[in-house]
C-alpha cells in the first residue's frame, strides 16, 4: 500500500504552458490526503521560489534537489551546502577564465551575477522570480545550497572535473545545469523524509519529468514519468 507520494513541480504538477496546476491534479492530491497518504514536493527550486502551487498544501518539501528539506510547518529536516573551497574556485574561474550567468541559492534568496537571453528564457519558461543581481564574489561568504550554471555540457564537464570537484551536476534543460553538493539528490531528500515520517521505501510512489528526477524515480517503489 502506498503511504507517500513525491511530486516534482515544473513540468510535472505545473504545466510549462499554463504555469498552473490542472484541476484534475488538484482533485487527485485531495483524494490522496483523504486516504491518509503523505504528499511531498521534490523540486530543484528553493523553498522561497515555490510560488506556483496555487495554495496547495503538502506535508513536506524536498527543495534544491535534495540539499534542503523541510516539513510543511517549516521545520528543517536536512540541509547540506556546497563546499566553501568549490565556491572559491568558481569565483576565481569566473574572474580569471570566463564569466557566465550563474545563480546561487542561499538560505533565503537567490542571487545571480548577470542576466542574459538564456536566463530570461528559463525564468519565463518556469515562471521563476527574477534573482537579485550582485557581484558574484559576494557568495564566498554565504552558505550556498545550489548553483544554476548557464553553460553547455562541454563546459559543465570541465567545471565538474577541475573547479567544482566536490559537487555533482543535474541537468534537465540544455541551457543550464543545477549543481549541488556531491551525494545530494532528490533520492537523498526522499530518504530524509521517509526516515522522519517512519515510512518504508516499499510504500512510495514518485512523479517526475526531468533529468534531476531520475535518482528519485529510480529509488521509489513505483515511478511515473
Amino acid at each position: 500500500m502506498v503511504k507517500a507520494v513525491f511530486f516534482d513541480i515544473d513540468g510535472t504538477l505545473v504545466s510549462f504552458k499554463t504555469h498552473a496546476v490542472p484541476e484534475s491534479t488538484r482533485e487527485a492530491l485531495k483524494l490522496l490526503r483523504q486516504k491518509g497518504i503523505k504528499i511531498f514536493i521534490a523540486t530543484g527550486r528553493p523553498f522561497m521560489a515555490i510560488d506556483n502551487l496555487d495554495g496547495l498544501e503538502f506535508d513536506a518539501y524536498i527543495t534544491l534537489n535534495g540539499g534542503y528539506c523541510l516539513t510543511g510547518d517549516g521545520e528543517v529536516i536536512y540541509k547540506s551546502t556546497i563546499p566553501a573551497q568549490d565556491i572559491q574556485s568558481l569565483v576565481d574561474y569566473q574572474e580569471d577564465i570566463r564569466s557566465f550567468p550563474c545563480m546561487a541559492a542561499i538560505e533565503n534568496s537567490v542571487v545571480i551575477n548577470y542576466i542574459d537571453d538564456n536566463v530570461r528564457h528559463i525564468l519565463k519558461l518556469i515562471n521563476f522570480p527574477t534573482p537579485v543581481i550582485t557581484e558574484f564574489s559576494t557568495i564566498k561568504d554565504q552558505e550556498v545550497f545550489q548553483l544554476m550554471a548557464f553553460v553547455d555540457k562541454k563546459e559543465e564537464d570541465h567545471l565538474m572535473k577541475n573547479v567544482l570537484v566536490g559537487c555533482t551536476p543535474t541537468r534537465w534543460n540544455p541551457l543550464f545545469t543545477d549543481i549541488i553538493k556531491a551525494g545530494n539528490s532528490k533520492q537523498t531528500g526522499m530518504d530524509k523524509l521517509l526516515e522522519y515520517y517512519n515510512i518504508g521505501l516499499d510504500k512510495t510512489m514518485a512523479f517526475g519529468d526531468g533529468g534531476n528526477d531520475i535518482p528519485m524515480l529510480q529509488h521509489a517503489n513505483v515511478s511515473v514519468v
